[in-house]
């Protein structure tokens, strides 16, 4: 069953629950509903992690455990997912946003990119990057999130399905063999 693939991969409930560091949140982070491993619940962590994990801000992981408390998904699996963008990642991920949010505002690309390690650089290529990350962002988050957020919700039922298959001919098997074996009373 799925359930037993993230149950591997995802901490206990009451380490998380019982970290110093959570504490601030107090009964919000002791709801059960949390730490569900179902289709439901894991399908919107999916969701949440893709999504949050395309925004380029930071606090991805703040963004998305409230987003898992509000929506009351699997919290640590919301959380887990935000580190597909990480420090190796994020570059491309961001430059594709970038290219793509350029692509459907219909503004030209930055042509004089020069990189300086300054507030002032900032300022003036912020205002030219900053409305085609976002936008990229925002759409390239919502379809991946929705798609992983649809596949996820499919290949656990798939996978359901297939076990019930494989338990009844198991059944049918053993009725056979008891059927054939059995001796007739007298």
């Amino acid at each position: 069953m799925p359930r037993k693939i993230f149950r591997r991969w995802l901490p206990d409930p009451q380490q998380i629950t019982n970290h110093r560091g959570l504490r601030w949140l107090g009964p919000a982070i002791a709801d059960p509903y949390l730490f569900h491993i179902n289709r439901t619940s894991v399908s919107k962590s999916f969701l949440i992690g893709v999504f949050c994990c395309y925004l380029p801000l930071p606090g991805q992981t703040l963004i998305a455990a409230l987003l898992a408390l509000s929506f009351r998904s699997n919290l640590p699996l919301a959380v887990a997912l935000i580190w597909i963008s990480n420090p190796v990642t994020m570059p491309a991920m961001f430059y594709l946003s970038y290219k793509f949010g350029t692509w459907v505002l219909g503004t030209p690309e930055s042509s004089n990119f020069n990189f300086e390690l300054s507030w002032d650089w900032v300022v003036a290529q912020g205002s030219n990057i900053i409305l085609p990350l976002f936008t990229g962002s925002l759409i390239f988050g919502l379809v991946l999130g929705l798609s992983s957020f649809f596949v996820i919700r499919y290949l656990w039922r798939w996978k359901v399905i297939k076990n019930w298959e494989k338990r009844k001919a198991f059944r049918l098997q053993r009725r056979e063999q008891n059927l054939g074996v059995s001796t007739p009373r007298e």
